[in-house]
This record gives C-alpha cells, structure tokens and sequence, in this order.
C-alpha cells in the first residue's frame, strides 16, 4: 500500500524543526551538560558549566538562539519505500522549510552562495541533505543545524590497515587536541570508521545525532566509545578550553565495512550545544 505524504507538511515541519532546535537543547545534551556540572573537578571548569546551563535557560525563556551561529542546516532524511510525494519537489520543499524558519524565526543567515565569491543566500538555503530510501511507509527527519566554530576543527584520516584500532584512537587525539578550544567545549566526538572517503564523513557527521547516553551496539565499538571519552577527558583543555576534567561530553562511532586496502577515519567535532531535533511523518 503506497502512502501519499504532501510535500507542504514536509515544509511545516523543517521549518519547526529549525526554529525548535535553535532554542532548546535535545533532552539528551541537557541531561549530559547538568551531570558534567556535578562532575567537574576544576572550579573553574564548573562555574563555565554553569554559566552555559544559565544561558540555556535564558534562551529558552525568551526565544534567543542558544548560539549567535545557528548553524548550516543539516538533514538526514530517511524514506520509506511506500511513501510518495505529492507537491512541491521534495528537495525545494525542505529547503523551503529552511528559509521559513531561518527567516521568521530570526536565526542568523550563514550560507553564502558560492563558495569563493560569498555572497549570502540571506535566508540560510541550501541545506545539506542526506537521504536514504528505508523499508515502510512513513519519513523521518534528522536536523542537525551545524556551527562552523567546530565543524572547522573537524578532520578526515586516510589510514593503512596496519595502523589499526591504535591508529583509530590516535586519529581521534589528534583531531581533539588539535581543535583545542576553538571547538567551544566541552564537544560532542562524532566518528566515522570505514567506507570511503565521503562516506567516513557522513558516518561521523550522523554520529552527533546520537543521544549522548546511548553507546554503539557493537560491544567493542562501545567499548572504543568509553575509552576515548575517558582519554579525551584527561588532556585538560576543558570546558571553554580553561581546563578542567569535562573536554567531551560523548564520544559516538559508527561503522561500515571497507575495501581492504584502506581504513579510513573521519571525526567530526561539535560544540556544547550539539543541536539536533528528530520528526517521524
């Protein structure tokens, strides 16, 4: 039985989405900000926490963006197999979601047209947008509006087989002391290992939509997941970068298979806000 889905409530819902997870925090990445308050061992490092849970607060109450860069937006649109649209272009829909909601929800336009000559879409379009076809009849959308203050300290390593897991664990360090404070920590660690070159990237990138508190079910990829938190947590830079025992809040990995003559890795850091909003039609 195929189910028609009217590509104008795609567009209601973006633009929702957009405006929702620009001022609220996703209950997983609230949860996770309040226990590293509690735990926190530098005074210093406390009192920063605190001071981003209070601006929290405020952006809630009053409808400010939780961050000045309310990011570039990015989907992950799965598609049952028995959906069919009916409107508007699926893609123009989407992107038209995210003009409505950067726009009348007065979020800061951040997406220049051209990548050299930059001039502004003044509306926050195009979206980057991931799809894949799934089995049923329903969408679901994944919003992750990413900041450039980390998606900037993000890397991608092409490793030998040989460097193995050791090499995957260095590769992560590497990315996390070398983002130091300009990632706006304590950061969320999203990895991708394995694919190819692009697709170690997007592995990484749908790792940060995770919750927080939920680890991989492969066990010793969740057991890579708790090694690296504890690792990253112990280099000192800290929450805003002035040291402390909280850099990351969550270390999420996914896999995928690869050719055997590669093994590459992508880490894609994001800020404390770690915004990402999800909706099933």
């Amino acid at each position: 039985m195929i189910r028609t889905i009217q590509t104008e409530e795609i567009t209601r819902n973006i633009k929702e989405m957009c405006i929702e997870a620009n001022h609220f925090l996703a209950e997983d990445m609230e949860h996770a900000m309040k226990k590293a308050a509690e735990e926190e061992k530098s005074e210093l490092g406390k009192k920063i926490l605190l001071q981003l849970q209070e601006n929290l607060k405020i952006a809630g109450e009053e409808m400010i963006p939780i961050c000045q860069d309310t990011g570039m937006a990015v989907f992950f649109v799965e598609i049952g197999q028995d959906v069919h649209f009916e409107g508007q272009w699926l893609e123009d829909a989407i992107n038209e979601g995210v003009r409505q909601g950067y726009t009348e929800g007065y979020l800061r336009k951040s997406v220049v047209a051209d990548p050299i000559l930059r001039e502004n879409t003044k509306d926050n379009t195009p979206a980057i947008i991931h799809y894949s076809i799934v089995p049923g009849d329903k969408v679901t959308i994944t919003f992750a509006p990413k900041g450039f203050g980390s998606e900037n300290m993000s890397r991608i390593f092409m490793l030998k087989p040989a460097d193995g897991i050791d090499g995957v664990k260095n590769a992560i360090l590497t990315a996390v002391k070398d983002a130091g404070p300009n990632a706006c920590p304590p950061m969320v660690v999203g990895v991708g290992v394995g694919g190819t070159f692009e697709k170690c990237a997007v592995l990484a990138k749908k790792a940060l939509t995770r919750p927080v508190n939920e680890h991989s079910k492969i066990p010793y990829v969740a057991d890579l997941e708790k090694e690296m938190l504890e690792k990253i947590n112990k280099l000192g830079i800290g929450p805003g970068g002035l040291g402390g025992t909280t850099t990351a809040l969550a270390v999420n990995i996914n896999t995928y298979p690869t050719h055997i003559a590669g093994l590459p890795v992508a880490v894609n850091i994001c800020c404390h806000v770690n915004r990402h909003a999800v909706r099933t039609i």
